[in-house]
């Protein structure tokens, strides 16, 4: 599969998504990377646990670090869903 975003692509983050609803298989969004606080990134869903935990993948698996990697992360590091795509 090939990456959704490219390089010099730009994103607008939803950032009051998940105040009144949970997060969904399949969306992407942007979250505090687990591991380095100063590093944000963009993953999409893609399992949602009943504790509210989060597995999130790229979208391109031979050159991304995700929750095959660092396991599953909280709700808490999501900053919001990517609503919007600008080429």
């Amino acid at each position: 599969m090939y990456p959704t975003l490219k390089p010099g692509e730009e994103v607008f983050v939803n950032l009051q998504a998940y105040r009144k609803q949970l997060p969904k298989v399949g969306e992407v969004i942007l979250v505090q990377h687990p591991q380095r606080s100063d590093l944000k990134i963009l993953k999409r869903i893609t399992a949602v646990s009943p504790q509210n935990m989060l597995f999130i993948e790229g979208d391109n698996p031979d050159e991304s670090t995700d929750s095959r990697h660092y396991g599953m992360v909280p709700l808490s590091l999501v900053y919001g869903r990517v609503s919007s795509l600008f080429l």
